[in-house]
């Protein structure tokens, strides 16, 4: 029997919601990254909030020739998230290579395949949480060496901030930070922590250490900012929910000045 000849159509009248999903985040992640989207599912999204994702080649070690060389692929990875629909914001995971690219450098990628949407750069929503914390003086810890630190001293100190101490692992390969314990995390802080700095900020989506944010502040008695916790609440707040969450952290509690 063909089977087909039993298949019938109804016409019965659909009825359609404007978008599935209310809020539409979008991730545009490294092709090595294993942190940013358990972050994002754990902090950022439910039922009002959806996230979609599109990863960009890129190869180790973490040079700034390497991070450098994702920029020509930056339109072409926003133009595959839900292509001719808008979205709430994107976000460009990765610290180091928004320092070295630059936030409007990434911001004009981006528009070329989806104009007026709001970047989320980990630096710039760094920048934002950290004045939303009321730091100045702040300490800084990354995993990456001495020459892929020293852009990004630079960055936060033209940023008008006094930089305590600046402490790094020393690492190149973002899989390898990625594997960092969180203990060793929590560890690192807190010898990475000035006792005059306001804040301490940790660089780095691959790091694991959004996770263990709140537990470093009860032992730091400072408010600490991540990569991923500060682009995971400047989604929140772009997509109007402000809900304190304060078991992530201090910051998940404070409202974010104008995108």
């Amino acid at each position: 029997m063909d089977i087909s000849t039993t298949i019938r159509r109804t016409d019965l009248p659909l009825d359609y919601d404007a978008r599935p999903i209310e809020k539409r985040i979008g991730l545009i992640i490294l092709a090595t990254d294993h942190t940013t989207e358990p972050d994002f599912r754990r902090m950022v999204a439910s039922d009002r909030i959806a996230l979609y994702t599109a990863r960009i080649a890129y190869a180790n070690p973490t040079t700034s020739e390497n991070l450098r060389r994702m920029q020509p692929e930056l339109t072409r990875a926003a133009s595959l998230i839900l292509p001719d629909e808008k979205l709430d914001a994107i976000c460009y995971s990765c610290t180091s290579a928004s320092v070295v690219i630059g936030d409007r450098q990434i911001q004009a990628a981006i528009w070329a395949a989806k104009p007026g949407i709001p970047v989320i750069t980990p630096t710039l929503a760094a920048i934002k949480a950290l004045y939303a914390v009321g730091a100045r003086r702040i300490s800084i810890l990354t995993p990456y060496t001495i020459g892929t630190s020293a852009p990004m001293a630079d960055y936060f100190a033209a940023s008008g901030f006094d930089i305590a101490r600046f402490t790094c692992f020393g690492l190149e390969d973002d899989r390898q930070m990625a594997r960092i314990s969180p203990a060793s995390l929590v560890a690192a802080a807190r010898e990475a922590m000035a006792g005059d700095a306001d804040a301490l900020f940790i660089s780095c989506t691959a790091l694991r250490a959004a996770g263990v944010a709140a537990e470093i502040e009860r032992i730091i008695g400072k408010p600490v900012i991540t990569s991923n916790l500060a682009t995971s609440w400047a989604a929140l707040r772009i997509c109007g929910e402000t809900e304190p969450q304060p078991e992530l952290g201090r910051l998940m509690s404070l409202p974010m000045a104008a995108w």
